[in-house]
């Protein structure tokens, strides 16, 4: 039985984040568009000791409010998603890049 393939290590941080900090997939698409770090949500995440703070998906909820003027992103993708879909972007590119590469060039006519 083959292994499932893992993510790469700059967007498995993020899927642990997700987890550890129970948000939604939106929540992490806004904090990733903020450009949050995701090993720094643990000191923005936590409103049980200082009451004061905010909940940490609603404060991202916020601040991409104040940032964008909208309440959350068109298109919302999960990790796995975007990551599978700029694999597949990668691969589509360098294919065009094969296929230029086997054409030859029409000879310059003047």
């Amino acid at each position: 039985m083959p292994k499932p393939k893992k993510l790469s290590p700059k967007y498995q941080v993020w899927v642990d984040a997700r987890t550890k900090f129970r948000l939604s997939h939106a929540q992490i698409q806004m904090a990733r568009e903020l450009g949050l770090n995701p090993r720094k949500l643990g000191s923005m995440a936590n409103h049980r000791q200082e009451p004061w703070k905010l909940p940490l998906g609603e404060y991202i909820q916020e601040l991409y409010q104040k940032r964008f003027g909208k309440s959350q992103p068109e298109n919302v993708q999960s990790i796995e998603a975007s990551f599978k879909a700029k694999k597949a972007k990668a691969k589509a590119r360098k294919q065009r890049k094969l296929a230029a590469q086997e054409q030859p060039e029409p000879p310059d006519t003047f």
